[in-house]
């Protein structure tokens, strides 16, 4: 495989580059979080995607991030474009379909959570097939991302995917991370499990939360389970929530606490953890830094609303990286004062 190498001291992990991201972005509204949706005078305008999150925290990261899709050639896919491009991600690769909208959620405050409506059907990005993976931005790229929430919008975008996680690695330069990402509202029921089962153990990173890997294969699941249920990747990390990450790979099995920190909305949080380990394996951190690196920027998802929240300062950032174990977990209560 060209994507990655092997040693004593770091195992396996992408080479240096940029990150390709592939998957729907849309436009959301949301009423302030105190309001009900049903009443709301004003409804916030901002944009919603797991890839283009993981992209946008990536550029925040300093690693070079190029965003693929397709929108609709309308105000909100005006809005997109200009708010993902904003972040410093390349978007010169997104379509602008003047046949199908931008696709939309909704997102409704319920005071135990947030619960999300999707407007989505026919959209532009829905349309997606394998020819996306032509684009020459792939040629130079160290990490394709994609997420399960591709496969679930369309039968051409599931074989976009499928298209992509098949390539033998001896004929891509680039390693695949995927996240699966599983949201029931996208799936009939019963089909979630096994193909999300199947795409996850093809690629070369894989990124799953326990809870939904309890949900979709079996409720008494601990994280060496799911080890056993997706053997292929070289690296599986498994997000235990607030608790721990765990990261199964060349280098043994890796433990890193979350850190404590007070939640406005869970939202974008698992993307921000993906983009920031991505980040530190790109930059050559060992297993530890890289998950510390993942803490840190979904932290920073938690403490907003929306689903891209600021990061700490680099010189802060490589402050928390350096903290004993001891003081580590506690450190996160910081970052929000």
């Amino acid at each position: 495989m060209t994507s990655g190498g092997q040693s004593a001291e770091s195992g396996w992990r992408p080479a240096k580059g940029g990150v390709v991201c592939i998957g729907e972005t849309m436009a959301a509204l949301a009423p302030d979080p105190s309001s009900s949706l049903e009443y709301a005078d004003d409804l916030r305008v901002s944009v919603a995607g797991a890839e283009s999150n993981v992209a946008m925290y990536l550029a925040d990261l300093g690693v070079p991030a190029a965003w693929l899709s397709a929108v609709g050639d309308d105000p909100f896919g005006r809005r997109v474009l200009a708010e993902v491009g904003a972040a410093g991600v390349d978007v010169s690769g997104v379509g602008a379909d003047p046949g199908r909208p931008t696709g939309l959620l909704v997102k409704e405050p319920t005071g135990s959570g947030t619960r999300v409506h999707y407007y989505r059907g026919e959209s532009a990005a829905s349309a997606m097939g394998p020819d996306v993976l032509a684009d020459d931005r792939l040629k130079s790229a160290a990490v394709l991302h994609l997420t399960g929430v591709t496969p679930a919008l369309s039968a051409s975008c599931r074989n976009l995917v499928t298209t992509a996680l098949t390539v033998p690695a001896a004929e891509r330069p680039y390693a695949i991370s995927f996240d699966v990402n599983h949201r029931p509202a996208l799936w009939p029921p019963g089909t979630a499990a096994t193909v999300l089962r199947e795409l996850a153990d093809l690629a070369d990173i894989t990124f799953v939360g326990l809870d939904e890997a309890q949900e979709l294969w079996g409720g008494d699941l601990q994280p060496a389970d799911v080890r056993a249920l997706l053997p292929g990747p070289r690296l599986l990390i498994v997000k235990d929530g607030g608790h721990a990450a765990i990261a199964f790979g060349d280098e043994g099995v890796r433990i890193v606490p979350a850190l404590d920190t007070h939640v406005v909305e869970p939202v974008g949080a698992g993307d921000a953890f993906a983009a920031g380990v991505l980040a530190g394996l790109l930059r050559g951190e060992d297993m530890e830094r890289a998950l510390r690196l993942g803490h840190i920027t979904a932290t920073s998802a938690l403490q907003v609303t929306a689903d891209h929240g600021p990061l700490p300062d680099s010189a802060r950032i490589e402050r928390l990286l350096e903290l004993p174990a001891s003081e580590w977990a506690a450190a996160g209560n910081s970052l929000s004062a």
